[in-house]
């Protein structure tokens, strides 16, 4: 990241965590084309993440002249941990950021002896599983299936994913 800096969390950062959260919340909600996906008040969803017991640390991007433009969060889980979000303002995305947040968030868990680091990316995301690929996650670690028990979508249809020779909608 060659504009700012990846640094520590810091309560003067919460307008700006909102805002990501926000940003987050909106890309779900357009990747799934449903309001509640990811659900509720916004910022009281990320008031809640910060108070999680299994969070281990929460980072931000700092750019030199737009301010805290990217987010990533360090869950334990067990000798474990889950890289939970990562998120970088739409306007910065395609500059590194992301990358560099995963990197910084990465030698944290080393540093805390952490064997393995997880992230869960939503399939349909193809931009974050580009950035999280070129950023070493590319050990397929698991798969979660979805039975959609609504009637089918009509119109607009989804990319297909293949796996092992089967087909899945995304």
């Amino acid at each position: 990241m060659d504009d700012g800096v990846i640094r520590p969390y810091r309560p003067a950062d919460h307008a700006a965590g909102r805002a990501l959260w926000g940003e987050l919340t909106r890309q779900h909600r357009e990747l799934y084309d449903e309001p509640g996906v990811v659900g509720g008040d916004r910022d009281a969803t990320f008031d809640g993440y910060l108070t999680r017991l299994e969070l281990s640390g929460v980072w931000v991007a700092e750019h030199r002249q737009a301010g805290v433009v990217g987010l990533a969060g360090l869950v334990l889980v067990g000798r474990s941990a889950r890289v939970e979000p990562v998120v970088v303002t739409e306007r910065h995305r395609g500059r590194g950021i992301g990358r560099a947040l995963l990197g910084h968030v990465a030698g944290q868990a080393r540093r805390r002896g952490i064997a393995r680091l997880t992230v869960a990316p939503e399939a349909r995301n193809v931009a974050a599983l580009r950035c999280l690929h070129a950023a070493g996650y590319d050990l397929l670690s698991a798969v979660e299936l979805t039975l959609d028990l609504r009637a089918p979508a009509t119109g607009r249809e989804r990319p297909t994913i293949d796996l092992h020779e089967l087909h899945f909608r995304s």
